[in-house]
């Protein structure tokens, strides 16, 4: 058995993204246990916090995604129990989770990231939904990404190539947050590249092309099996994996985060990598990124997920 004592895996919660959360920590549970490790996967419910504190574990493995789980919110309780815990900080999970913010943040560290501009509901209400959508289109041209400012799993995220399609786009995007995320599009190669460090500094592991089915890659070809097919290592030059790596570090220590991450990029045509977003709780499902870029580089999931644990205990 492990030398780690009591794990907890924090799955569930009450976000959209609540069912990739629960296979998230059912995967981490199991490779964990794989390797030795006591684990028991709680969810951020009413009973979390008096079970903590009757049964403190030595380190929580946070799986939940969207809303608390990536906010900084969960973390901030976890601090007030005094429960260590793997990844990034309140503070830098709050700057991470709002992606107008973090695109500002690794902008000025002088990474590449696609021009935007950040558009609450309610100004896109007062002023005039057309006026300001004409103007956004004048600005950054055609086609755009529209995506929620907060969240992940693609929801309530759409290409809009025309100006017929930006209304509905906004409308969609709405559902999910207060904010909306209007970005440039660029056409490219899609590669995430995860981020894990166990104590030594931040290493990129291999990054991953995604080339879904339907050309996009949604919430349904996220989650779905069969529906995308990833390349392990992303069929790039060496140079262009490299920068894509570089920056995926970059944007890690820009944003101040710790113990893992997931960098979201678009190549375009001339190999130039844009960023476009972090995840400070990367998926662990079957078909989610950092697993299988950790396979590709050849580290066992279990043995990684037990470093970072033990790494946290230390924080204790």
């Amino acid at each position: 058995m492990s030398d780690l004592g009591h794990v907890l895996v924090l799955a569930g919660g009450l976000s959209y993204e609540r069912e990739v959360s629960i296979r998230s920590g059912r995967r981490v549970a199991e490779v964990l246990r794989a390797v030795g490790v006591d684990v028991e996967t709680r969810d951020a419910d009413a009973t979390f916090v008096p079970a903590v504190l009757a049964d403190p574990p030595d380190a929580v493995f946070v799986t939940l995604h969207g809303g608390a789980g990536e906010d900084g919110a969960i973390r901030s309780v976890l601090e007030l129990l005094d429960v260590p815990y793997v990844g990034a900080t309140p503070d830098a999970c709050r700057v991470s989770f709002d992606k107008p913010t973090a695109k500002a943040v690794v902008r000025s560290w002088g990474l590449n990231t696609p021009d935007s501009v950040a558009l609450p509901k309610e100004t896109f209400h007062d002023l005039g939904a057309s006026a300001v959508l004409a103007r956004i289109i004048d600005r950054l041209g055609l086609p755009l990404f529209v995506k929620p400012s907060r969240g992940g799993s693609a929801l309530g995220a759409s290409i809009v190539r025309t100006a017929e399609e930006l209304p509905a786009a906004m409308v969609g995007c709405f559902a999910y947050g207060d904010t909306a995320l209007i970005e440039r599009y660029v056409q490219g190669v899609e590669v995430a590249v995860s981020v894990v460090d166990l104590g030594d500094g931040p290493v990129a592991l291999t990054p991953v092309e995604i080339v879904p089915d339907r050309g996009v890659y949604d919430y349904a070809a996220r989650y779905t099996a069969g529906q995308t097919e990833f390349f392990a290592p992303a069929r790039l030059s060496p140079e262009v994996a490299e920068a894509c790596a570089g920056m995926a570090v970059a944007a890690h220590t820009a944003l101040g985060l710790r113990d893992l991450s997931r960098t979201d990029l678009i190549v375009d045509g001339s190999g130039k990598p844009y960023f476009l977003e972090v995840n400070v709780a990367p998926g662990m499902t079957e078909t989610s990124l950092l697993p299988m870029a950790a396979e590709a580089a050849g580290r066992d999931l279990g043995t990684l997920c037990k470093g970072l644990l033990e790494l946290a205990a230390t924080r204790a």
